[in-house]
């Protein structure tokens, strides 16, 4: 028997490709743009906007003020108004009334002694009389503070405080002020010129004066300082009196 031929070969069917594989890269890419399109962005809040929102937000809640804060506001406008008002009537007054500076003047001395217990200790009595006079015809004047030094050749011998007083208007007060210098240390050169003076018959002092004065008109009053200066010229002791003078009285 003769063999038979072997059976042809089935055709082989093909295999299914897979879809991604037959895909073009161009498709790919224009997939995927639709979906970047439609995903949303994350939110990142801006700070202006922060800002603006925080500022918008205590604007709504506005914060009531503080009584003690009107309080002291109302206080400070007052004093602030009272001040304006002294401070043009102060003027006013120095415009229309034109307030005049009291007077200090020395009309009498007397030098009861001088001598000395070694050749720099020096030792006197001086007493002479004050006129305090005020020539304002609409203001009263109060010297509160009254302070007297004796001077020989600007060298400190003697001081005096009087007590406060007062004075009316066009008035004048005498006062008698005793100044004694005890053991004074003088230098030698004007321990020599006082011994000089008080041979020639010709003592030489100078009198000083601070005070502080008070003007009075009504309501309104103000201080200030003034200074009396008084050069005198006197016989010697122990009956010295005035020769010549010469006084002043500034602020």
């Amino acid at each position: 028997m003769l063999a038979l031929p072997p059976p042809p070969p089935l055709p082989l069917s093909p295999q299914p490709q897979k879809e991604t594989m037959s895909t073009p890269l161009q498709q790919i890419v224009i997939s995927k743009q639709p979906m970047n399109q439609h995903t949303p962005a994350p939110y990142t809040e801006n700070p202006a906007t922060r800002k603006v929102t925080k500022q918008q937000t205590l604007l709504r809640q506005p914060r009531r003020t503080n009584p003690m804060v009107w309080c002291c506001a109302i206080i400070c406008l007052i004093f602030s108004l009272l001040l304006i008002f002294f401070g043009i009537a102060t003027l006013i007054i120095f415009l229309v009334i034109k307030p005049k500076t009291p007077l200090f003047d020395i009309p009498g001395v007397s030098l009861s002694s001088i001598y000395f217990d070694s050749p720099e200790n020096f030792n006197g009595d001086f007493t002479f009389l004050a006129n305090f006079s005020n020539p304002n015809r609409k203001i009263d004047v109060r010297f509160e503070y009254v302070y007297i030094e004796l001077y020989f050749s600007d060298r400190l011998i003697g001081t005096q405080t009087l007590p406060p007083f007062t004075q009316r208007q066009r008035e004048s007060r005498l006062e008698t002020v005793n100044l004694i210098s005890s053991l004074v240390s003088l230098p030698s050169n004007l321990g020599l010129e006082l011994r000089r003076q008080v041979q020639i018959n010709r003592v030489a002092y100078d009198i000083r004066g601070t005070f502080r004065v008070r003007a009075n008109l009504g309501l309104i009053h103000f201080s200030y300082w003034l200074h009396g200066r008084c050069q005198l010229e006197m016989t010697g002791p122990p009956t010295g009196v005035l020769v010549t003078r010469s006084c002043r009285t500034k602020r």
